[in-house]
């Protein structure tokens, strides 16, 4: 068997990253996770996900329980990060939006080091080179897509992991933005419905990159999950829906230009929300062609993988 990548986790207590440790973990790769000294509280708005996070500091406890080895640093501090990075293969960054910017800074600490086999930028989202988008998560988009080309400029070795819709933006709520499970009388259907979508859960998210991390075959490519069962239109989605209530939902059908209002006149984290489902709902930017150059799908590199399909994931609101 071949050796298992030594593997850092940046971001490792975000709603992608323990999930990726984990997988990691069960994996068998020995697993090192950057971690501060102390985290103070941020009172900074944020998107709501399917289930509350776990005190950081249970987590980090749960971490070393399970044998993951805790390095503390910070991206800000180079001498913390650099140090880090010399002791892996793979650095995987899962840091939020806020901080895709300082991602220059893990590019820097790559190249001094010299020693890391592959980088995963922190996507986890659509295909940032592909999209139509508009704001406020367009230049989130654009900002990734500046972070790639440095990656290639810098020749650091890479995988780009495009998941697009997270089972726990999208599916929980059927994306009705104002609630937190899906409708049983009345649901909002993003244009004519009849757009595909690619949905995952966060825990699958963290088991494709590890398995990506792994692979030969993906290195320097962009690593597509648009899995066969959750590749959906939102009127699909609604079908399932109803078929385990039994019931029939009442339908209204927004239009594009009703979505594009109510961006504009909303705030965060509403506004980032609509333009999310804007962006697969009616721009269809889950819909494209990979190029066999740079690209990979996941669902044919590991048909092995158990994966939640939407149909399961639905099946805990009824």
């Amino acid at each position: 068997m071949a050796e298992k990548s030594k593997i850092l986790i940046l971001g490792p207590t975000g709603a992608i990253g323990r999930h990726i440790v984990w997988a990691s973990v069960k994996e068998g790769n020995p697993t090192y996770a950057l971690v501060r000294k102390t985290t103070g509280p941020v009172n900074k708005p944020k998107l709501i996900t399917a289930a509350n996070p776990e005190d950081k500091e249970q987590l980090v406890e749960s971490f070393k329980n399970s044998g993951v080895i805790l390095v503390q640093g910070d991206i800000n501090d180079h001498e913390s990060l650099l140090k880090a990075i010399k002791q892996v293969d793979v650095v995987i960054c899962a840091a939020g939006r806020l901080l895709i910017d300082d991602q220059v800074k893990i590019i820097e600490a790559i190249k001094e080091a010299g020693n890391v086999k592959r980088f995963f930028p922190s996507e986890f989202g659509l295909d940032v080179d592909r999209h139509d988008a508009v704001e406020p998560v367009r230049q989130v988009f654009e900002d990734k897509a500046r972070i790639r080309r440095l990656i290639e400029a810098a020749g650091v070795p890479y995988t780009y992991l495009c998941c697009h819709a997270f089972t726990g933006y999208f599916l929980r709520n059927l994306a009705q933005v104002d609630a937190t499970v899906p409708p049983r009388d009345k649901v909002a259907i993003l244009g004519d419905g009849n757009v595909k979508g690619a949905y995952v859960t966060e825990a699958d998210v963290g088991t494709y990159t590890i398995k990506a991390a792994n692979d030969p075959r993906t290195l320097n490519k962009a690593v597509h999950i648009r899995l066969p069962a959750n590749y959906l239109t939102a009127n699909e989605v609604v079908s399932l829906w109803e078929k385990k209530i039994g019931k029939n939902l009442e339908k209204t059908y927004v239009p594009e230009e009703q979505i594009l209002k109510n961006i504009q006149e909303s705030s965060f984290p509403q506004n980032y929300l609509w333009a999310l489902y804007h962006s697969q709902q009616i721009r269809g930017d889950a819909v494209y062609e990979i190029d066999p150059a740079k690209d990979v799908e996941a669902s044919d590199l590991y048909p092995e993988v158990k994966y939640t399909t939407a149909d399961e994931f639905l099946d805990q609101f009824v």
